[in-house]
């Protein structure tokens, strides 16, 4: 958020008209206060080890008399007061130059410079100045001028004409310091990759298994994480939107697994308001059983939740592919295009066709990403299979059908593709993840090449708006993380409590079994599941048949067993188990 809205979102509770929990508020707070600071002046912050660093390694060496006229030439107009910044022995140096006629003491101001012979009659304050600022670190327009006893307005007038050479960049780089500073851009650079490289090398790498229990809490799937109310599922919805898992999974499965007393009303309310979208990103061609025409959802199909305003990039900018559409569906989807958003009525009126064939085609529509509803009951209707109870039921002419709840409309954006379609991405990912390599875009198939992602990446590194660095061991490449995600990941390695159990279903996005732990995959269908124990994968349940993956000792068997009869997914905390039968013919 723009540092100009802090003060709104640290107010005082009664300022808000939500009803959000107190505890939620602060812990925004403190996460916010983490991640940007107090005041924008310290964006520009540079490490001052580093800047101590360039500037004592730009000053120019003098270690004899020729190097000290060198020197000079560069420096133009030096004032004998700084001779400290030399040898005890340049100035015996300087008197052998001057008995040479090679330099010169000359008088201003009250003070004594030492010049050399070839700069004596051509010296102006703007050569004077980019003398300095060329061999020093940053500089303040005072502070410059008091070192050389000139007039302050005429260096600041010297500086702002070397910026707009380009030769100098204006900022607050050092810490603690109010004035605006000036630094030539070599310089600059040069501190800059050191700052960077002095936080690469702050960062120790984590096990993968920390990596793992760090996004159980980053994803509010760890017990004591979870979001709660409408702000909860808004939250959730926007660090996952862009990935895609099983309709089926994404109420009973993900949702509820994040939200504490998970209300579907809410969800409803939040795509009726406008704020939730639902459909099918990637537009991926699907295979038909028949050649010529594409079969309609089903509840194992992959879908996403997204916030609408982001659909201008969510959506895959490949052309939709209309061919193997059928008749009713072309007609619907031409209806759409020259009518809007319309409610089903309206579609069968205006579409002419029975109202089977306009539910069959709108699901073959939202199978092909081509349109969605602005009601979340209509999918769920499907995904519960009360869409094909009703039309069996004496009664369906009597009871309304959620699968014609609310309006269906084209699922597009309001604009064209954004040209920085990647950084969008890559930033969703590091909102997602929170730490990014390589390894996690195996899930995400709308991701780009990761050649394209890392040129990305680097540059919001090299802006300060990103870490970059070795973040977990044992994965090659570069590697990159918000700022706030780098403290919570040294919290969760400091933390040594052990015995937390997480069960999760294998379409969640933290089904990450092979792909950053050794072994098989656990395949990202419907009712398979994933048991972790200290981020360590202990157990799968794949197509209803259990797999061991790691050593569970004795006493934690019986814990075992519970989650693998649990049917939701569910954090356990083991001080409050039970004691279930023996795992006998699973372990």
């Amino acid at each position: 958020p723009s540092v100009f809205s802090h003060q709104i979102l640290n107010a005082m509770p009664y300022a808000f008209l939500d009803d959000a929990p107190l505890e939620e508020r602060r812990a925004r707070a403190v996460i916010l206060r983490r991640a940007l600071p107090d005041q924008s002046s310290d964006l520009g912050n540079l490490n001052p080890e580093a800047i101590q660093s360039a500037a004592e390694d730009a000053w120019p060496a003098a270690r004899d008399r020729e190097e000290l006229h060198d020197a000079l030439l560069g420096l133009i107009l030096f004032p004998e007061t700084e001779k400290s910044r030399f040898p005890a022995e340049a100035e015996q140096w300087f008197e052998s130059l001057v008995e040479d006629g090679r330099a010169a003491r000359r008088f201003s101001n009250d003070r004594v410079y030492w010049v050399a012979a070839e700069r004596a009659e051509s010296i102006d304050v703007c050569r004077v100045v980019r003398g300095w600022v060329e061999v020093s670190g940053p500089l303040t327009p005072s502070g410059l001028a008091r070192i050389l006893g000139l007039d302050a307005g005429d260096v600041r007038s010297a500086l702002a004409q070397l910026e707009g050479e380009g030769l100098v960049l204006r900022g607050q780089f050092t810490p603690q310091r109010e004035e605006e500073e000036f630094c030539d851009r070599r310089i600059l650079a040069r501190i800059h990759r050191a700052t960077i490289a002095h936080l690469r090398r702050e960062i120790e790498p984590v096990q993968a298994s920390v990596l793992l229990r760090f996004l159980f809490s980053w994803q509010h799937l760890a017990a004591g994480s979870q979001l709660s109310g409408d702000h909860g599922i808004l939250e959730a919805v926007e660090q996952l939107q862009g990935f895609e898992a099983a309709a089926a999974a994404w109420e009973d499965e993900i949702l509820r697994a994040r939200i504490r007393d998970y209300d579907p009303a809410l969800l409803d309310n939040l795509c009726l308001a406008g704020e939730v979208v639902w459909g099918r990103w990637t537009r991926r061609a699907t295979q038909a059983e028949v050649p010529a025409r594409r079969p309609g959802l089903t509840r194992s199909a992959t879908l996403g939740l997204g916030i609408r305003e982001d659909m201008q990039w969510l959506l895959d900018p490949a052309p939709p592919d209309e061919e193997a559409l059928s008749v009713p569906a072309r007609n619907i989807l031409a209806f759409l295009r020259k009518r809007g958003a319309s409610f089903f009525a309206e579609i069968k009126a205006g579409a002419g066709h029975l109202p089977s064939e306009v539910e069959e085609a709108l699901w073959q529509l939202v199978a092909a990403g081509l349109v969605t509803a602005d009601a979340f009951g209509a999918l769920r209707s499907l995904v519960n299979g009360d869409a094909r109870r009703s039309e069996r039921s004496p009664r369906r002419r009597r009871e309304p059908r959620l699968t014609r709840e609310g309006r269906w409309s084209l699922l597009e954006p309001l604009g064209p593709v954004p040209e920085n379609l990647v950084e969008l991405r890559a930033r969703q990912f590091l909102r997602r993840y929170g730490v990014l390599l390589r390894e996690l875009t195996a899930r995400e198939p709308s991701a780009p090449p990761w050649r394209e992602l890392l040129w990305v990446l680097r540059r919001a590194e090299a802006r300060g708006e990103i870490r970059g660095g070795r973040f977990v061991a044992g994965y090659p490449g570069e590697q990159f993380a918000l700022p706030e995600a780098v403290d919570a990941l040294r919290a969760i390695r400091r933390d040594d409590s052990q015995g937390h159990f997480l069960r999760i279903s294998a379409c969640d996005p933290l089904n990450l079994v092979g792909i950053l732990t050794p072994g098989p995959r656990v395949a990202a269908v419907l009712g398979n599941r994933v048991i972790y124990r200290d981020g360590i994968p202990v157990a799968a349940i794949e197509s209803g048949e259990t797999r061991i993956i790691s050593h569970v000792e004795a006493d934690e068997r019986p814990v075992l067993e519970r989650l693998l009869d649990e049917r939701p997914p569910s954090a356990f905390d083991p001080s409050r188990s039970a004691r279930p039968k023996s795992l006998r013919n699973r372990l």
